[in-house]
């Protein structure tokens, strides 16, 4: 039996052969010998195209704006999802034809992503925008631009803060929650809840590696438990468990965490309880299935010290003791949807921008099929009558989709040839580690894939420039919009006013609203 390398060896050395001798290059298009595909016969007739157009126009002429209020709203966040991305997992996911569950909602947008002071932006500046309306400065959460990164006193200011959609909900009466793949107290969920001019600043050692006093500047993780914002919070689900614990053992692991003020932020948290709330931590997948929704006022679930898996390692290597996404997603509005009032709940799939920082496709790629999983469950559980669904990614990625391989090809594959007669993948980024993975910098020249093992999930894809991680990329993103008002997510607008529409949907807030 061949190895998966060997295979590859085969497979890659017969498009070598097969390509190189009849094809010609024009200075733009490369000539292609006539190629079948197993697609639909019906492709090939022309009435099948017009009665898709004639279907795709109807779908269109008949949807009708929905002008009601908005009583439960659900923003879905794909960190680093980059139209790329999108395109790529819906191959990934079953053929250039297939769609995403998003991709099938009636009103898309585009958004723009930059910072006060950057181009290309990070998901904490991003945070700032999508979450609370305000643009802000690279690495600060939660403040305006005069916050500067890393700068102590200026975010005591208060008046420098700014609040979160989620704070504008539960003021009006709703209840919230984030759920998250990544740390809690990471940037993308912290701007549910955060104010800090140090994304990193995570736990108190990490304010005092800023030379900030911690007694004064309260890391991320304590504003979840005891901050404004945070402590009101009815449902968080993510990992991360290590900013919360200092001595105490880590129940999974028997490690301490990385906190160093003597403090369990987790059983304070479930102390604010007073005996008059019940509140539940849960720290695998069994205790949060078990958790009863109707008698479960707060719910806690943190399930790995660091970030949550990949799905990919779950999957492949038995790491079964962590929900999936969809899973937390279920389990977070089954509690929020109590309120006679509705919800505000925040998603991140979060993991989708490790897999690109580290070049890692595959891992990006089945993180952004888990994210649709997670926005199908909640489109399909809830009437399109009363709940905003949107659904976005922070920024991009450097990664590319190129070349001129067949319809059905497998996208993680080869594309073709180059002209230095070595064969080029479908997937490729402008800069990060896999530079090293495939230049040869003795002979200045790139290494021959087909030496190479391209099928395992942590493959690194090749690369540029050399960098120790991949960048963001600073393209505008994918906004795409379901339910009530969604019609007002069209065109392209600033990142921050999505807060903005959604609560005018959902008459929170102190802008304007549908309701007035």
């Amino acid at each position: 039996m061949q190895s998966p390398s060997m295979s590859l060896v085969v497979t890659i050395s017969c498009l070598l052969a097969s390509a190189l001798p009849d094809l010609q290059y024009d200075q733009y298009h490369p000539k292609f010998p006539p190629s079948l595909t197993n697609r639909d016969k019906n492709e090939l007739s022309i009435d099948y195209w017009l009665d898709n157009a004639r279907k795709t126009a109807h779908k269109l002429i008949d949807q009708p704006d929905n002008k009601r209020i908005a009583k439960n709203v659900i923003l879905f966040l794909g960190d680093g999802m980059s139209i790329a991305t999108v395109a790529m997992a819906r191959i990934y996911a079953g053929g250039e034809e297939q769609t995403l569950a998003f991709s099938s909602f009636p009103y898309i947008g585009m958004a723009k992503t930059y910072c006060v002071n950057y181009q290309v932006a990070d998901s904490a500046c991003t945070a700032t925008a999508f979450l609370t309306g305000v643009k802000g400065n690279y690495n600060t959460i939660g403040v305006n631009g005069q916050v500067s990164s890393n700068d102590c006193t200026a975010e005591l200011n208060k008046s420098t803060h700014t609040y979160s959609i989620a704070k504008w909900a539960m003021d009006a009466g709703k209840d919230a929650g984030l759920v998250t793949t990544t740390r809690v107290t990471h940037a993308t969920p912290a701007g549910v809840y955060a104010h800090t001019s140090n994304r990193d600043r995570e736990d108190d050692g990490e304010a005092t590696k800023d030379g900030c006093d911690p007694e004064t500047v309260e890391d991320i993780a304590k504003q979840l438990v005891h901050g404004e914002e945070g402590k009101r919070l009815k449902v968080v689900l993510g990992c991360g468990r290590w900013e919360f614990l200092d001595s105490d053992p880590d129940p999974e692991t028997g490690r301490r965490g990385r906190r160093q003020d003597n403090r369990n932020l987790i059983q304070e948290w479930l102390d604010l309880a007073n005996g008059i709330e019940n509140r539940t931590y849960v720290w695998n997948k069994q205790d949060l299935l078990e958790v009863d929704p109707q008698s479960t006022d707060r719910l806690l679930g943190l399930f790995e010290p660091n970030h949550c898996v990949f799905n990919l390692n779950r999957v492949h290597q038995g790491l079964d003791k962590e929900p999936t996404l969809a899973e937390m997603v279920d389990k977070a509005t089954d509690i929020l949807r109590k309120n006679e009032n509705g919800f505000f709940l925040f998603v991140e799939g979060g993991r989708i921008d490790h897999g690109h920082h580290n070049n890692m496709a595959r891992f990006a790629l089945d993180e952004t099929v888990e994210f649709s999983k997670a926005v199908d469950l909640a489109r399909g559980k809830f009437s399109e009558e009363d709940t905003l669904i949107v659904v976005t990614s922070d920024h991009s990625h450097t990664v590319s989709f190129s070349g001129y391989s067949n319809r059905g090809s497998d996208i993680f594959g080869a594309a073709g040839v180059g002209s230095d007669e070595l064969p080029y993948m479908t997937i490729n980024y402008a800069n990060g580690l896999g530079y090293y993975d495939h230049s040869d910098t003795v002979k200045g020249t790139r290494k021959n894939l087909a030496e190479m093992d391209t099928t395992a999930d942590d493959f690194r894809f090749p690369s540029t420039v050399p960098l120790k991680k991949e960048t963001h990329g600073g393209e505008d993103v994918a906004v795409y919009a379901s339910g009530p008002w969604s019609h007002l997510f069209t065109g392209t607008y600033e990142q921050n006013a999505i807060p903005h529409m959604m609560a005018y949907a959902a008459c929170i807030g102190e802008g304007l609203k549908a309701c007035s």
